[in-house]
């Protein structure tokens, strides 16, 4: 007979750790960077396109920008929010110290929160698109706004799960100091 075990699943959580290296978190966060850039680029050249060549009376307005901002204020969220912090340490036996796991369910409900609106914006994005550019039929030079706003949120949501990653790569020379 097995023995019964306390995980949830039935694979082990230490096969999924990230390998420790110093480069491989420059890489993450110099990629999360250039992501962040290529979508803030796109919504910034199909606002521009917008004001300047378009010639159509379909513009880029306020109501593009709010996926934008619920995908940045997601991104600033879920980066704000440290691994350490989602981890309680439930295995303490005083009943007065209950602080611990309550931090830790905090930051588990702000991280949601972050990422609610990260995909929130990217559904917004869509949203924006069907029902500004798709319902109404437009040819491809006004609907590439549309699809620059979805391609905008993407790298967005993109760049915020890669440099949450990246971050919480621990260094090899990085040592957990705990009293």
């Amino acid at each position: 007979m097995e023995s019964q075990s306390n995980n949830l699943f039935r694979f082990n959580a230490s096969m999924l750790r990230l390998p420790k290296s110093a480069k491989l978190r420059a890489f993450g966060v110099y990629l999360s960077g250039a992501l962040f850039a290529i979508g803030f680029w796109s919504l910034i050249d199909s606002a521009i396109y917008s004001k300047s060549i378009n010639a159509s009376d379909v513009h880029v307005t306020f109501i593009d920008w709010i996926p934008f901002l619920c995908s940045s204020f997601g991104m600033l969220i879920v980066n704000s929010i440290e691994k350490s912090n989602l981890i309680s340490n439930s295995n303490n036996t005083d009943p007065f110290s209950s602080g611990n796991l309550n931090h830790a369910w905090a930051a588990r409900i702000i991280l949601f929160l972050g990422f609610s609106l990260l995909a929130g914006g990217l559904a917004g994005s869509f949203m924006v698109f069907i029902l500004k550019y798709l319902m109404k039929h437009y040819t491809f030079p006004t609907l590439g706004m549309g699809v620059s706003n979805i391609v905008c949120n993407g790298c967005i949501m993109f760049s915020c799960i890669v440099l949450w990653l990246s971050q919480n790569i621990e260094d090899e020379y990085s040592y957990s100091l705990a009293l």
